[in-house]
């Protein structure tokens, strides 16, 4: 046995020995052409570029970041310097983050940017968010820039491409469309101001109005699932998402339903949601019965027009369902829902039953204190001596009137 062990132990030496020594030792296969990779140093100078641009009102440098053969790539670049010229905007930055998905076999693929920007004059503070931006190797060894957006990010209106730009000292309209369309959103926006201002004195009009080209573009703008928006006309946000005091807060319009309202329904939400704007509604921990309630009262202040015409909807859902059991909350207003509109009248009904109760300024008190942090009940108590449920009584009587 010890002969036989020794025997195979030199077999397996030699055979290791043959294995070192040969002349064919193996060798990985070359792939035929390289692996695409990304190139984020070079994407990062493109992007340093583009800023460059976008600072000193360079098109033509921004039109040479784009592939020489996608005039289009070129025109939205180019649409980008124009926007931030006209539109004065300001502290703008953009860092290369990190790759999305796979780079395509022609080298292409997308990247989270680091983007913040602000409109000088109307935004308080910086919005930052990541935006996706596409890059492509160029002939010179270079990486190209082929479009931004997309990719379930919120998209800055202003780097999609070309719109049109309207400002003056109070407001500011940027519209993806034609002039005409640009030229009837600035006027609503400056007769918003004004209404807005009757009852929010101290406001300081800084009124920003973005009108994506479609409701998914909308979408697109806001980061959210496309249909998030379909139903309403327009929506208050803050720019980035954030929730700070100071986070920019715009209007962005569903063109889709907002361009089918007649002239009196499109005055009335412009200035709703200015009222928003006014009262950062987007950044403020109010419930959204007086939240939503407050803006109509604000926009329907002035308007002569039969509770038939702007309680309809709540009438008729009353009417088949029966009075509701309490004030309109978050459930009655999701967007997709198919009563939003009888929402909104129900909580406009019961503001403006403070408003007759207690008079404008006591309403105007309880929005203040219940933005502050105090409780809805206290507040309601103290400007208007009504408790929440003889508020909510009270306003239940009046939609039994109604129906």
């Amino acid at each position: 046995m010890v002969g036989l062990s020794s025997c195979l132990g030199l077999l397996l030496l030699a055979g290791l020995a043959w294995w070192v020594l040969r002349d064919d030792t193996y060798t990985a296969p070359v792939p035929d052409s390289p692996v695409a990779s990304a190139q984020p140093d070079a994407a990062a100078d493109a992007l340093a570029e583009l800023v460059d641009a976008v600072r000193s009102g360079d098109i033509g440098a921004a039109r040479a970041l784009a592939p020489e053969d996608d005039p289009a790539a070129a025109e939205a670049l180019a649409g980008v310097v124009t926007n931030a010229g006209a539109a004065r905007v300001e502290d703008v930055d953009l860092r290369y983050v990190d790759e999305l998905g796979a780079v395509g076999d022609d080298g292409a693929w997308s990247a989270a940017v680091d983007t913040t920007w602000q409109f000088a004059g109307f935004d308080r503070t910086p919005a930052r968010t990541e935006v996706r931006v596409g890059f492509v190797p160029d002939d010179a060894g270079g990486v190209a820039i082929t479009g931004v957006g997309g990719g379930g990010r919120r998209t800055p209106l202003w780097l999609t491409g070309p719109v049109q730009v309207r400002r003056d000292a109070d407001s500011l309209v940027l519209v993806d469309g034609p002039a005409a369309l640009a030229d009837r959103y600035a006027a609503l926006a400056d007769r918003a101001v004004p209404t807005v201002h009757r009852v929010l004195q101290g406001w300081r009009p800084r009124l920003v109005v973005e009108v994506p080209r479609s409701a998914d573009a909308l979408d697109d703008t806001l980061g959210a699932e496309h249909g998030r928006y379909a139903a309403i006309a327009a929506v208050t946000s803050s720019v980035d998402g954030s929730l700070g005091p100071r986070a920019p807060v715009h209007v962005f319009v569903n063109p889709e339903v907002f361009d089918r309202l007649e002239p009196r329904g499109a005055r009335v939400v412009m200035a709703h949601e200015a009222t928003h704007v006014a009262t950062r509604a987007a950044t403020a921990d109010v419930p959204v019965w007086l939240l939503e309630g407050f803006a109509d009262y604000v926009a329907l202040r002035d308007v002569r027009l039969p509770l038939a015409v702007t309680a309809r909807q709540v009438a008729q859902q009353v009417r088949r369902d029966g009075v509701p059991d309490a004030l309109p909350g978050t459930a009655e207003f999701d967007t997709t829902t198919p009563h939003l509109g009888a929402a909104y009248e129900a909580a406009w009904l019961a503001c403006r039953l403070v408003a007759q109760v207690a008079g404008e300024d006591a309403l105007l008190a309880v929005y203040r204190r219940v933005s502050a942090g105090e409780p809805p009940g206290r507040a309601l108590v103290r400007e208007t001596g009504m408790t929440e449920a003889e508020l909510t009584t009270r306003w239940q009587d009046v939609l039994r009137g109604l129906a």
